[in-house]
C-alpha cells in the first residue's frame, strides 16, 4: 500500500491504456501514478478519497484524477462481506501527457487541450448531464485500435475542454510530494479512519498507527492534509451519513448519527451543518427535490 507510486502496466504497443473491470470491489488502497486517470463507474458505490477530500460515488459517474494525485475508490463495506455477491464495473482510461504522448500535445493545434490538461491536476467530476456522452466515447476508445483509438481519445479531451470550468475534487493546486515513508504513513491513517469512523476513534490510537506522539501527529497531519484530524474524521462521518440519509433505509436521523460514530444527536446536527451548510432534514429534502426535478 503505497501512496508514492503505483505502476500502471503499459503494453508496448499502446500509449493510451483502456480497460474494463468487473471485480468484487475497487482496489482498496490509497495510491497514485504518473498517468492521468479517467474512470466511469458503471456499477458500484462508495467513497472517493482524492488528496484531502472525500466524495460519494455511485453508478453512472465519471471522475478525472490528475497525474500523481493520491486517491482511492473505497467500496462500501458490504462489498467486503464474506458472502457478498456484489461486483463493481468500471471503464478506465490511463494516459501520460508527459510520456510518449508528449509530441502530440506539443502540436500547435493541441495548445488549448494541453493547457486544459495542465490545469486539471486536482481532478474533477464530469457533469451528470454529460456522463452519457463521455461514457459512450470511452467505450469507443476501449474497443478501438491504432489511429482510431487516438481519434476517439482526442474527441473526449475536446468535449471535456468545451464544458468550461469544472469544480476540482481537491483543494490542493499541485500534487503533494510524499516520500515513500510518508506515503505509507498517510495511507495507513486514511485507511484506519475509513475502517473505524463508526466507533469512538481516539487520537492516541490513530497517532499510534503513525508511530508518533499525539502532539507530533496533529502537527504532521495538518501539514500534509490541511485538515485537523478532528475535521477530517468529521468529514468522513458526515460523508457516510449523507449516503445513508439518501438511501432512505433508516429508522430515524438519530439512528444514523450513532451509526456514524457520533455520541449525541446535538453534536451530529452541529457538525453536519458545519460540513454541508444544511441540517440533515434540509439535506434530505434538497436531495429528493433535485431527484424529482431531474426525473
Amino acid at each position: 500500500m503505497k501512496v508514492l507510486q503505483f505502476t500502471i502496466p503499459v503494453p508496448a504497443n499502446q500509449t493510451i491504456i483502456a480497460q474494463h473491470e468487473a471485480l468484487p470491489y475497487f482496489y482498496p488502497h490509497l495510491h497514485r501514478h504518473e498517468e492521468i486517470q479517467l474512470t466511469w463507474i458503471q456499477k458500484g458505490e462508495g467513497t472517493l478519497v482524492a488528496d484531502n477530500n472525500m466524495h460519494n460515488f455511485g453508478a453512472n459517474e465519471i471522475f478525472w484524477l490528475g497525474a500523481n494525485q493520491p486517491h482511492v475508490f473505497k467500496s462500501e463495506p458490504s462489498y467486503f462481506l464474506p458472502k457478498s455477491k456484489k461486483i463493481i464495473n468500471a471503464v478506465t482510461i490511463f494516459f501520460n501527457p508527459s510520456g510518449s504522448l508528449s509530441p502530440l500535445f506539443d502540436l500547435p493545434e493541441m495548445k488549448n487541450i494541453k493547457k486544459f490538461i495542465q490545469q486539471q491536476g486536482s481532478g474533477f467530476q464530469v457533469p451528470h448531464q454529460n456522463v452519457g456522452e463521455i461514457g459512450s466515447l470511452m467505450v469507443k476508445v476501449l474497443n478501438a485500435k491504432g489511429a482510431d483509438r487516438i481519434e476517439h481519445f482526442i474527441n473526449i479531451l475536446q468535449h471535456l475542454f468545451n464544458y468550461g470550468k469544472l469544480p476540482p475534487l481537491s483543494s490542493f493546486s499541485q500534487p503533494q510530494q510524499y516520500s515513500e515513508h510518508e506515503g505509507l504513513r498517510i495511507a495507513g491513517i486514511y485507511n484506519y479512519v475509513m475502517q473505524h469512523y463508526h466507533k469512538a476513534v481516539m487520537l492516541e490510537d490513530v497517532a499510534k498507527q503513525a508511530h508518533m506522539t499525539p502532539h507530533a501527529f496533529c502537527r504532521y497531519f495538518k501539514k500534509h492534509t490541511r485538515h485537523t484530524f478532528v475535521s477530517f474524521l468529521n468529514e468522513v462521518r458526515i460523508n457516510e451519513a449523507c449516503k445513508q440519509l439518501t438511501d432512505g433505509a433508516y429508522d430515524s436521523i438519530s439512528t444514523i448519527a450513532y451509526r456514524c460514530g457520533f455520541n449525541s444527536i446535538t453534536n451530529f446536527n452541529r457538525v453536519f451543518k458545519s460540513v454541508t451548510a444544511l441540517s440533515p432534514s434540509e439535506y434530505v429534502n434538497n436531495f429528493y427535490r433535485n431527484v424529482n426535478d431531474n426525473s
